[in-house]
């Protein structure tokens, strides 16, 4: 990346201060589709123009994970039409941006219960992570069917159950043995989460991850978010002071 990258009123990113993992909750399609007259599905149908430009901004800035609330558990209660057309969009999706991942050397991965999504989304993630495996550019993971509460039990139980079977003692079980076991196990933690809409709430999302996460919240309702926020919201990171508990000296 080129190191007049360009932020908040004409300032310029470190490239050296970049986060290593952006989390976003992606909220807001439906609230913009309504105050349009629209249906949900337009709102959704928007956002998915709003994700192919913000994998790319990750990709032309080298920031190496990218992972983005995209269905969570609890959208399974949502009307069945609605959720059949999210279905629909995600698999259009992958189909539409498989090729673009390939020659820009993002990896597709996935992190949720992607057991619950239907057989032809399933044979379509694998196909995309398979294609796109070896590349390192950018690690592109779409939370689908996720919650972190169930990714948590999940953790507990294989955990405890390498306890019972012997292949691990209780005093192995630290805070890294846990880590390694949730679905992002083999990813740093993010550094920086982003929601829009204005929603003060995490929403069961990376519970265990953000522990230390810079959180940016933001009014704009996310089919109306791009880059040139992404970067504001960049800039305003890399000016804020990480800590992680403890107190520099004056």
């Amino acid at each position: 990346m080129s190191s007049n990258s360009p932020g908040k009123k004409g300032s310029v990113l470190d490239p050296q201060k970049l986060p290593k993992h952006v989390a976003i909750i992606m909220d807001g399609n439906g609230r913009w589709a309504k105050k349009r007259l629209l249906n949900r599905v337009k709102g959704h149908e928007r956002g998915t123009e709003v994700v192919r430009d913000i994998v790319r901004a990750c990709r032309d800035l080298g920031i190496p994970v990218l992972t983005l609330y995209a269905f969570s558990t609890e959208n399974w209660n949502r009307p069945v039409m609605e959720v059949q057309a999210l279905m629909s969009l995600l698999e259009r999706f992958l189909s539409s941006e498989e090729k673009e991942m390939v020659e820009n050397d993002i990896r597709f991965d996935t992190i949720g219960e992607i057991h619950r999504l239907p057989d032809r989304i399933k044979s379509k993630i694998q196909s995309v992570k398979a294609s796109t495996h070896h590349n390192g550019a950018l690690r592109l993971n779409l939370a689908l069917s996720y919650g972190s509460r169930a990714e948590i039990v999940k953790m507990v139980r294989t955990l405890a159950g390498k306890v019972a079977s012997g292949e691990m003692a209780i005093e192995d079980i630290d805070e890294a043995a846990v880590s390694a076991h949730l679905y992002t196990g083999s990813l740093p933690d993010p550094d920086l989460l982003i929601r829009t809409s204005g929603e003060m709430r995490i929403s069961n999302f990376l519970l265990w991850q953000i522990a230390y996460s810079e959180i940016y919240i933001t009014n704009t309702l996310w089919p109306d978010f791009g880059r040139e926020e992404f970067m504001e919201i960049l800039d305003a990171y890399q000016r804020r002071e990480r800590r992680f508990g403890a107190v520099f000296a004056e």
